[in-house]
C-alpha cells in the first residue's frame, strides 16, 4: 500500500511555557494576528491562515523539548529573512544559522524564547 495525501502535515503544536509571552513573540516576529482562546480546557493561540484554509497549528502551554532538540517547524515569513531574523532577536529569540538557499526559496533556523526550533522560510520570488 502507498499513501500520498495532498498534505502529509495536518496540524502542528508549539509548546510555550507562558502562553501570553509566546503570543507576543510570534506576533512580533511573524506579524501574525494571534489571539488567546480560552474556550477549551487549555488556553491556545491559533496560527492564522488565509481564509481559514490550509495547514496550521497553535501555541499551547506546555514544556518544550530541550533547546534545539525537538522537531523543527518551518513558518513562512511576512517579508525578508533578514527583517524577520532581526525581529526575532529583538523579541528574545536566537538566530542559529545564516540563510540557506533552496530551489523554492531560502530558510534560516532560529530558537524561540522557549527553545523551540523554528525555520523561518522565505519563498522564492516569481
Amino acid at each position: 500500500m502507498s499513501f500520498a495525501p495532498d498534505n502529509s502535515v495536518v496540524w502542528m503544536e508549539i509548546p510555550v511555557r507562558d502562553i501570553d509571552r509566546g503570543i507576543e513573540f510570534y506576533k512580533t516576529v511573524f506579524a501574525y494576528d494571534l489571539k488567546r482562546d480560552d474556550t477549551g480546557p487549555n488556553p491556545m493561540a491559533y496560527l492564522p491562515t488565509k481564509d481559514g484554509g490550509g495547514v496550521s497549528g497553535h501555541l499551547y502551554p506546555g514544556e518544550p523539548a530541550a533547546p534545539g532538540a525537538g522537531s523543527t517547524i518551518h513558518l513562512l515569513v511576512p517579508d525578508s529573512l533578514e527583517e524577520t531574523a532581526e525581529r526575532c532577536e529583538k523579541a528574545g529569540g536566537t538566530v542559529k544559522s545564516d540563510p540557506i538557499p533552496l530551489p523554492m526559496g531560502r530558510f534560516q533556523y532560529m530558537l524561540d524564547p522557549d527553545g523551540n526550533s523554528i525555520g523561518m522560510f522565505e519563498a522564492a520570488k516569481g
